[in-house]
């Protein structure tokens, strides 16, 4: 599994359907580094089972999991 922040990395991924486990991709641009810890530590409490083989994107407190096939 990848978390990253760079949206490129993550529409890279998406869009060229490369092989992988599971993106998360964070937009978390206007918090700070313990607000992103936070955020990161109750979407891996919260959707673990959800996440593996999917691309997902957090924004604006929500969680979109789209599905690899």
């Amino acid at each position: 599994m990848i978390i990253t922040m760079d949206k490129d990395f993550g529409e890279l991924v998406y869009k060229s359907r490369f092989c992988h486990s599971g993106i998360l991709l964070l937009r978390l641009d206007d918090m700070n580094g313990n607000e992103k810890v936070k955020v990161v530590s109750t979407i891996l409490k919260s959707y673990s089972d959800k996440l593996y083989n999917n691309y997902c994107v957090f924004q604006n407190g929500r969680l979109r999991i789209r599905s690899k096939n």
